[in-house]
Order: structure tokens, then sequence, then C-alpha cells
């Protein structure tokens, strides 16, 4: 198969453009060159700032099979480090917990400070000698891997060629700047995992469009219908859509959740919902916000991490948990109506006569977006390849 031909297709203008081909969705070969030309290449989510609140926590997550560790710092900050010993090689940390001294190696006791500077390397000398003039410690510190903190998600640029993320995604940070402002997680009940039979990309398309609501969606469609939808798309970086309808969540005694401060008049009715690329989804609103982490687990295989967040905290408002509840049990409602399609999809794709697909010239701008996209950036890794 000619794939650069077939992704010359992708690129093409959206009324006479081709989907991504199957190969992208079923053969290994391809998932691995998308693993380091899309995924390691530029900035891709792997976890959430609450995860690690404290000072000392620390958390292990594999990313694509590379063993991160995300940490947090005595100044506050969140670093994500590559979860091996530079000894041997030994993995650092195996579960979640918080690390009272230094981040000591299992295998030689080789002892690292949560911002990664080597402190401890024990008889490295021999018996007793602490030190040795060939093992430079400044030179040995965990190996740090590019990342931002925005919207409480963690993005890594693995390869660190992206640009700075807040200059590649200036214009989005502009566009829902109002958000700017503290959030908190909505506990326990706010933060769930849905584990999809489907390759992550898949899960991305879905998300990015509003053309399946009336037939994927019919409860939420009875309410924010298709008509009311508008779609976003930003060349390049990010693709969704935004509702002119959206509609509070009410308890039965009349509560809602209280609005973030100071936000202008568009978002007393609007939701907006994008895929920042290549595998985090978000959402805003007057009352609160989630995040959508997709972990490509292997080639048909991704598990969405979903956490949600609200103006006011858990602690300062624990007559509003009912309502915490609530609005969470509607989002994994909504979000497992789309299991069936996002793994439909993925069977479909064995069809060795599917040719990748057309688009909607006038619903499927997102979801063309985001092909051209992932398209440009396996054309770019190959040309460095080559």
């Amino acid at each position: 198969m000619n794939k650069t031909f077939d992704l010359d297709s992708v690129t093409a203008p959206v009324n006479i453009a081709s989907g991504l081909p199957n190969a992208h969705y079923t053969d290994p070969a391809v998932f691995e060159e998308e693993k380091h030309a899309v995924l390691f290449a530029n900035w891709a989510g792997v976890g959430f700032a609450k995860d690690v609140p404290q000072v000392g926590d620390v958390k292990p997550i594999s990313f694509l099979g590379m063993p991160l560790l995300l940490v947090r710092d005595r100044d506050g900050s969140l670093g994500v480090f590559q979860n091996t010993c530079r000894h041997r090689g030994m993995i650092l940390v195996a579960e979640q917990r918080n690390i009272a001294g230094a981040i000591r190696c299992p295998y030689h006791s080789w002892c690292y400070a949560l911002n990664g500077d080597l402190r401890a390397t024990p008889h490295v000398g021999g018996p007793g000698q602490n030190t040795h003039a060939d093992v430079n410690q400044k030179d040995l510190g965990l190996i740090r891997v590019n990342s931002y903190v925005w919207n409480d998600v963690v993005f890594v640029n693995v390869d660190g060629t992206a640009p700075p993320f807040e200059e590649l995604h200036s214009e989005l940070l502009e566009r829902w700047k109002e958000f700017d402002q503290p959030m908190h997680h909505g506990g326990t009940v706010s933060g769930f995992a849905l584990d999809v039979a489907t390759n992550w990309k898949l899960a991305v398309e879905n998300y990015c469009e509003s053309y399946h609501l009336p037939w994927v969606h019919p409860g939420l469609n009875s309410y924010s219908r298709l008509e009311d939808h508008y779609n976003i798309i930003q060349p390049g970086l990010y693709s969704g859509q935004g509702t002119h309808v959206y509609r509070q969540l009410k308890s039965d005694d009349g509560r809602m959740m209280p609005d973030f401060a100071g936000l202008s008049d568009k978002w007393d009715t609007a939701g907006e919902y994008v895929a920042v690329y290549p595998n985090v989804l978000l959402g805003v609103q007057r009352d609160h916000t989630f995040a959508i982490v997709l972990e490509p687990v292997s080639l048909e295989q991704t598990v969405e991490h979903v956490a949600i967040y609200y103006a006011v905290s858990e602690e300062a408002s624990p007559e509003l948990d009912p309502l915490r509840a609530a609005n969470a049990a509607q989002w994994k409602g909504v979000f497992e109506e789309d299991i069936f399609v996002v793994e439909g999809m993925q069977k479909g794709r064995h069809g060795v006569l599917f040719d990748g697909g057309r688009f909607s010239p006038e619903m499927d701008g997102p979801t063309h977006n985001f092909h051209h996209w992932v398209a440009t950036q396996v054309m770019k890794g190959r040309t460095v390849s080559s």
C-alpha cells in the first residue's frame, strides 16, 4: 500500500477528502508509527494534576509503554520524569503514594530529590564509599519530560520538539481565558474511567462532531438539538462543537451549582466541547468543566479517564454533593452512549474494502480537521525518518 498517496487524499479539502486509511486503526506498524510521530512529538495528555495534590505525592503512569512519574515538588510545581533509575534502569516507583524524603530506587538505593536531582549513591565507590570520581551526580538526575498543566490536565511532549504549550495553544487559551480561575475537582464521584475496545482516534473523531446527536444521544438532543450546535475548527490544533442552549442541572429543591466568577453573557447559555490534539477532550460550561484524557492502551483498546470540576470545592459546599453526583451520572450516561459507536467503527475498520470514508462538508468539518492533522503529523514523521 502506498500510504503516502493515501494520506495525500486525507489532506484534500473536506468536500473531496477521504478519511484515514484502515491501517491507521488496525495495523500494529502504523500504531507504532503514530506513537512517535503523533503522540510523542506533540503535547499529549497523560493525567490530572489533582492526583498529586500534596508535596511529595508521586503517581506512576504508563504512556504507550513508557514509564512516567508525576511528582509534586516542594515548591508546589508538578514535574514529570521518566520513572527509571539512571543506574541500571530499574522502575523507581510502582504505586501512587506520598514520599516523605527522597525517591529511592528499590534496587541499589540511589536516591533522587523531588526535583529529580540525584542526591545519594550508596557504596558506588565500594563498601562504605558513597561517591566515585567517575560518577558525577550532577549529570545523573532523573530524565525530565517537558510538561505543562492546563485545566488540570498534565500535558507532556516526550520528544521535546513541540513549541511551548502556551505559544502553540495561545488562541485556545485566549478563547477560554474566562475559565482561567480556581477549579475544584468534584471528588470521588466526579472521576471515572471507561474501558473501550477502539482505537483512540475514533474517540476523538466522535467527540468532535454533533452530527450524531439525534440518533446516539436522543435525551441530550431533546433540549440541545442538532440545530442548536456550531462547529469549532482551529486548523492543526483543535476542533469540536458548541451549543447555544446549555441547560444547567437543577435539584428537586431548585439548587444549581454556582457559576464560575466573572463570565461574560455568552456563557449564560453556551457550552463548548473541543478535542485538543492529539488525545485530550475538554468541555466548558458556566457551572462546571470536564476533561477526558484518552489513554491509548493498544491498537484497539482505549481508556477514557474523565474528571469533572466546579467553581466551589466539596469541602466548602457539602450541600451540593447530590448535584455533583447527578451531574456525573448524567455525563457518564452520555459518554457511555458513545461506546457502541466507537467500538462499532473499530469493527468496521476491519472491512478491507472500506476506503476511509467521506465527510459531510457541513457537518464533519471538525472531524476532517483532526484527520488532516494526523495525516500531516505522520507525513512529517516519515520525512524526518527518511
